[in-house]
């Protein structure tokens, strides 16, 4: 063997075809037995990896990875089975690596479901059995009664985190993921306290003065957390009073003044709460605890200012010790959300001590629910039309109810006049709405009047829709936090199946975001980029 510049070579014999017989040399000369052709060491090895990969790639499209998956394709060997792991620091291979290019169109990827239950409902490592039982949480005979009449037996994982540590008067940012009865963890250690301490009601004749306020972006959600507080409160005797805008000043008096008089509890919307303090029907001097429910949406820039003034009117000294310590009568504050949003703090530390604040947040936060399958399909924008409408009508009547999201009002209010044309029932929610046009469609969804509700994320907050099954992308969310919101209306709390996602991934910008989730799935981490809130330290319970 000689060597050359780029090493050994490798000589080859090289078989020449035989001449026939007088064809050229003359007869009896000698025929060549052969020859030697030399590769080069270099070229030998680069042939050698180029086979090599041919074979992964044949064997990994014959025959996909054996076990459960966690993430299917359409392409086999970019699936990945739940026994595959993938490090910290480590780049996987992705689906939608590819899907900026137009050649990209039609294909998909979908996330399996890695466990059957909500992470909200299973039991804690260190609990034998199934956890403690709200009455082992020390809470009274009346709420228990409550809890009764709404058929709730065990308490999730945020309530067993929350309850205790509401209970003693502690201020909170409590964070948990959706559709994990975050409502239930915030009322009752929040009433347990109104009931230890009983007052006389507020005279008739002045403003309202409730001694509980739970402020909330919508008046949707308003309806359904006051419902769920009036059959808490009903066997304890606590009167509870719902306030909502879009009406006349009187209209808020009427609301506030129904009977029974003098509400021991008021929920209520930024704009309606803000309105009756300036006209004085609401007083806030009583006031023994405060609640910030969705407090993303609460910071959006359409209620920040609303949400300073009325921090502004309440006696806030925020983080009591308990109720032996000296600011007994100052006001506990609790922060509550699935996302926290930037500013949040630097909003609270105006009127509030946020350095003693508690951080009460479940361990599945920030993460995609592994018990709701997800699916990602890549469309052109005059593809999604047809994939919905054949998704509609190949959906059984049994299937659930289903929740079609776009991301603006005209939008939804053109997907109705579709979905109209081929008499697919279906109602619209959208935040353009009036107020009267509003008021009583997400309950007629909630009651199964209609399965179909086309929606902007309005109805991605807070909103109990434990009877959906589907929900629908129909455009991709602007960021990770909608897109947890969107995820969490299926499979909470009280579901009776798990449900499924679909998104349509139409934009170049669309893609960053579906490789962010996509790459989160793979390596079993929370999404990029959600702990924007500078929280503080936390201290002992």
């Amino acid at each position: 063997m000689a060597l050359g510049r780029a090493g050994p070579a490798l000589a080859l014999p090289l078989l020449l075809p035989r001449r026939p017989a007088g064809s050229g040399a003359a007869a009896g000369s000698p025929q060549p037995s052969g020859a030697v052709v030399r590769v080069p060491w270099a070229l030998r090895q680069r042939l050698q990896r180029s086979a090599q990969r041919r074979r992964r790639e044949q064997g990994a499209a014959a025959a996909p990875r054996p076990g459960k998956l966690l993430l299917r394709s359409r392409r086999p060997e970019l699936s990945q089975p739940r026994w595959q792991t993938v490090g910290r620091w480590e780049q996987p291979p992705l689906v939608s690596a590819g899907w900026k290019h137009r050649k990209a169109y039609g294909d998909y990827f979908q996330l399996e479901p890695s466990q059957e239950a909500a992470p909200a409902l299973r039991a804690p490592a260190a609990e034998a059995g199934r956890g403690p039982t709200f009455a082992e949480l020390g809470l009274q005979p009346a709420l228990l009664a409550g809890l009764e009449r709404l058929s709730i037996g065990r308490p999730t994982a945020v309530q067993r985190l929350a309850i205790p540590a509401l209970r003693r008067g502690r201020s909170a940012l409590c964070a948990a993921e959706t559709g994990s009865g975050k409502t239930l963890a915030y009322l009752l250690p929040l009433l347990e306290r109104l009931l230890g301490r009983p007052e006389a009601p507020a005279e008739a004749a002045g403003p309202a003065a409730p001694r509980g306020l739970v402020v909330l972006p919508s008046r949707e959600l308003a309806a359904q957390a006051g419902a769920v507080a009036a059959a808490l409160c009903a066997p304890a005797g606590l009167a509870v009073r719902g306030l909502t805008g879009g009406g006349s000043a009187g209209g808020l008096r009427r609301q506030l003044r129904a009977p029974p008089p003098g509400p021991a509890v008021l929920l209520g919307t930024p704009g309606a709460l803000r309105e009756a303090l300036r006209r004085r029907f609401l007083a806030l001097e009583r006031l023994r605890w405060m609640v910030l429910d969705e407090a993303d949406s609460l910071m959006d820039e359409s209620f920040a200012e609303l949400l300073e003034e009325i921090l502004a009117h309440a006696p806030l000294a925020a983080g009591a010790p308990g109720p032996a310590g000296p600011d007994e009568e100052r006001t506990q504050v609790v922060v509550v959300g699935a996302t926290f949003p930037a500013g949040l703090t630097e909003t609270l530390a105006k009127f509030a001590d946020v350095d003693r604040f508690v951080n009460l947040s479940t361990q599945n936060l920030h993460r995609l629910p592994p018990h709701i399958q997800q699916k990602f399909v890549r469309l052109r924008g005059r593809d999604k039309l047809p994939e919905l409408l054949q998704l509609l009508k190949e959906r059984p009547s049994s299937g659930g109810a289903v929740l079609i999201f776009c991301n603006t009002a005209s939008t939804v209010n053109w997907l109705g006049y579709i979905l109209d044309d081929h008499k697919i029932k279906h109602l619209r929610l959208q935040g353009q709405m009036s107020a009267a046009a509003r008021a009583g469609i997400f309950a007629s969804f909630q009651k199964g009047d209609v399965s179909v509700l086309v929606c902007t994320d309005l109805a991605s907050r807070g909103l109990d829709t434990s009877s959906v099954q589907l929900v629908v992308n129909y455009d991709f969310p602007d960021t990770l936090q909608d897109y947890l919101h969107r995820a969490g209306r299926v499979g909470r709390v009280g579901s009776k199946a798990p449900g499924a996602v679909v998104s349509f991934v139409t934009h170049r910008w669309d893609v960053d975001l579906v490789r962010k989730i996509e790459t989160a799935a793979r390596k079993r981490t929370g999404l990029p980029g959600m702990d924007s809130i500078n929280k503080p330290s936390p201290e002992g319970g």
